[in-house]
């Protein structure tokens, strides 16, 4: 029986799956590379992004899609900290998307007060000792290493079940290194070593994933398996517009399993999707709208 069903219990009102916009300040990522290059576009684009609803703005300064070449750390200091600043003195909340401790630093020092590693302290090991120390929160997410090609094969024999261990495997390393546990948050990786049927493996059991006692991050926005669904006889001229609708319909997956947040890269209608969810579980557990 549902607190609301006990008279005078206490009410818990669920929360709503967060909105993390992303904020490529790149010239090369697989979507929108190169729109908001410049410091002022980019700090322009995390302002509307926040006006469309986004709680957090994830702020990166080199592209990890497949086949992408690494930036030296000068160019991705230059690329992420003048944004980084501008936005966190207007009061947004910041996440930095990086794997170099240097940058991660510099972020935090800017105003960041999220790390998203997505080598999971993997490609540089003082990551994790950086969270413990700083106290940032720091994204894990699923990786086998950066894919110098799009076509890699990549094989698992239980997605769903070696995703999960090898996730729990950096939570270890993570809380060895002294981060707190209420300080790490989980990203089971769509589309890093892994392909579409992968992919819909791990949405079908996001439950999996938010029940390991951590918040949940999904990040399928814009990403060619969805490309894929919309359009799949030529996936790479799928609309951006019809890429976002199918990022939504994620959106809802997400949220109905638990997500604490979707990084996605147009806000509103993630937002709105949330919404929606966020409203038919507060009309079942008998709680009024508002």
């Amino acid at each position: 029986m549902s607190a609301a069903a006990v008279p005078g219990a206490a009410q818990e009102v669920p929360e709503r799956t967060r909105i993390m916009g992303v904020l490529n300040v790149t010239p090369d990522s697989f979507s929108d590379g190169g729109r908001w290059f410049r410091h002022t576009e980019a700090v322009a684009h995390g302002v509307d992004m926040l006006e469309q609803g986004a709680d957090i703005i994830d702020v990166g300064g080199e592209s990890t899609r497949p086949g992408s070449a690494r930036v030296s750390e000068e160019v991705e200091l230059e690329r992420v900290l003048p944004v980084i600043r501008e936005l966190a003195r207007d009061g947004a909340r910041i996440s930095i998307d990086t794997m170099r401790v240097s940058v991660a630093r510099a972020a935090l020092e800017a105003g960041a007060t999220i790390i998203n590693d997505v080598s999971a302290g993997q490609a540089e090991s003082g990551m994790l000792g950086l969270a413990a120390d700083s106290g940032a929160d720091l994204v894990l997410v699923h990786w086998r290493g950066l894919l110098s090609d799009a076509a890699e094969p990549v094989h698992y024999d239980d997605t769903v079940r070696e995703v999960a261990h090898e996730l729990g495997q950096r939570v270890d390393a993570a809380l060895a290194a002294g981060v707190h546990r209420e300080s790490l948050i989980l990203d089971p990786g769509l589309g890093f070593s892994k392909n579409a049927e992968h992919n819909w493996e791990i949405l079908a059991r996001l439950d999996v994933f938010a029940g390991m006692g951590m918040p949940l991050l999904v990040a399928a926005s814009r990403k060619r398996f969805l490309a894929a669904l919309v359009s799949p006889d030529a996936p790479s001229e799928a609309s951006l517009e019809h890429r976002d609708q199918a990022t939504a319909a994620v959106t809802v997956l997400a949220a109905q399993a638990g997500a604490w947040a979707v990084r996605v890269h147009e806000p509103r209608a993630s937002l709105i999707a949330a919404q929606a969810v966020h409203q038919v579980r507060l009309a079942a557990a008998g709680i009024p709208e508002g």
